[in-house]
């Protein structure tokens, strides 16, 4: 079982800067995909910035160039660096690791992140 808990939510302004944490406990392959989701208020959650299961990176359009995943080396804990913050960028953001072998998704209970113009 993998249990996901993230922290560094917060109210922001536009311009500003944050750093979101997700520490990963369970059992977690090198092949295993993890990252993070968001979802803005009346809008369906999105994919934000994701280590794939061949290990490149995804990023959604919107974050290009402003938003950086990464991760520790024993892949215990996922960030997400956020610069440049834009109001539109508001939502809560949920951790989520997808597991191969068995295949399962897992999501933390997501942390808030409010951008203010």
């Amino acid at each position: 079982q993998v249990q996901l808990v993230e922290s560094g939510g917060d109210l922001v302004q536009a311009g500003g800067s944050l750093r979101l944490s997700c520490v990963v406990s369970g059992r977690i392959r090198s092949t295993d995909g993890m990252g993070w989701y968001r979802q803005a208020p009346g809008k369906q959650r999105e994919e934000v910035a994701y280590f794939t299961h061949s290990g490149t990176i995804d990023y959604a359009d919107s974050v290009k160039g402003r938003f950086t995943i990464s991760r520790t080396n024993t892949r215990n804990t996922i960030y997400l660096h956020m610069n440049s913050l834009k109001p539109e960028d508001t939502g809560v953001y949920y951790c989520h690791v997808l597991t191969l072998n068995p295949l399962k998704q897992f999501w933390g209970q997501g942390t808030q992140v409010t951008v203010s113009s």
